[in-house]
């Protein structure tokens, strides 16, 4: 069994911006996780909120984030 390799494509400083950006995603098709998602909110500005999607939608889920 092959395991799927997942990347960034975004990070934000509050779960919540995290969230909405995942559900964009996810509403596109894309599988979609929030890492660090508790880690940012007790330390906001420390340890931000990364957005990962499979690394064969990453180019795709780039695209739709930023022309939301």
């Amino acid at each position: 069994m092959q395991v799927e390799e997942w990347v960034v494509v975004a990070e934000y400083n509050t779960s919540l911006e995290a969230e909405m950006a995942k559900s964009i995603l996810v509403c596109a098709g894309i599988d979609a996780e929030i890492r660090n998602e508790y880690m940012s909110t007790l330390y906001p500005s420390v340890v931000p909120s990364e957005l990962v999607v499979p690394k064969k939608d990453a180019e795709q889920a780039e695209a739709l984030l930023r022309n939301r």
